[in-house]
């Protein structure tokens, strides 16, 4: 979750108390160890009274700055009022995610390096790339990107990535482009 905080709503925040209101709503998120992304509106007040003395009208105001961010969404059922995290924070969080239950930490680098995957690579060759990294224990950034470098320099058969480096089993090597120069 910190790596939407800080590669989503860090900076497209611009308000001091709205950063607060965020890191509040974050912390709460936390707490509950679910894959919820809301919060009710008590929950956040309670917190902010709490932990940095806002008054519930600078809520409102950095509340209703989040929403014109598209940081937030404002949901109200029967039980009250309560925000959403944006469901494309959450899905834009998942490479980040992915990274650090997989591999480890994140650094600056690494996460320029995820930024710019997201923009060349679809989400669903990220995510099946990964899984091909930890099946074959290869956890590292650099074998993840290669795996997509691969697929694009390949393409796509028959609405299938091709991970060729899988393909072919024991006659890989006689059957392949290179089969001629192969012997058994």
């Amino acid at each position: 979750m910190i790596d939407v905080f800080l590669t989503q709503v860090m900076p497209k925040t611009r308000d001091l108390d709205e950063l607060k209101a965020m890191l509040c709503l974050f912390y709460l998120l936390d707490q509950r160890r679910t894959h919820s992304s809301f919060v009710t509106y008590k929950e956040l007040l309670s917190c902010i009274t709490s932990m940095i003395e806002m008054g519930e009208e600078t809520l409102r105001r950095v509340l209703n700055l989040a929403v014109g961010h598209g940081i937030l969404r404002r949901i109200e059922d029967e039980t009250g009022e309560a925000y959403e995290l944006v469901s494309s924070l959450t899905s834009r969080g998942n490479i980040f995610s992915l990274y650090e239950q997989n591999i480890g930490m994140l650094t600056p680098m690494i996460i320029e390096e995820l930024k710019e995957a997201q923009r060349l690579y679809p989400e669903e060759w990220i995510k099946r790339a990964f899984k091909e990294a930890v099946m074959l224990n290869k956890r590292s950034w650099r074998y993840i990107s290669r795996i997509l470098e691969h697929w694009a320099s390949e393409g796509k058969e028959g609405g299938k990535y091709r991970a060729s480096f899988k393909e072919g089993g024991p006659d890989k090597y006689i059957k392949g482009k290179y089969g001629h120069l192969v012997q058994r």
